[in-house]
């Protein structure tokens, strides 16, 4: 089963904090977003392995967008 974690507003990633194959526990940080100059770090909301790094640093994500996928 895996899990997509979704941005959750308009913003740029500023740095990814994961790689394809690790292991993160529930609320571990996965990705830094920035918007109107404040970091927010996206949680995983599972403990699981990463399958998929959706974005890169740079990259432009709008609310729904996914971000990085979660096996479980």
């Amino acid at each position: 089963m895996s899990h997509t974690v979704v941005a959750e507003l308009v913003a740029a990633v500023m740095k990814v904090e994961v790689d394809v194959g690790d292991r993160v526990a529930a609320d571990d940080p996965v990705v830094i977003l920035e918007s109107m100059k404040m970091e927010i770090p996206v949680l995983a909301e599972v403990p699981g392995t990463i399958t998929e790094v959706v974005v890169a640093s740079g990259d432009v994500v709008n609310d729904g967008d996914p971000l990085v996928v979660i096996r479980t």
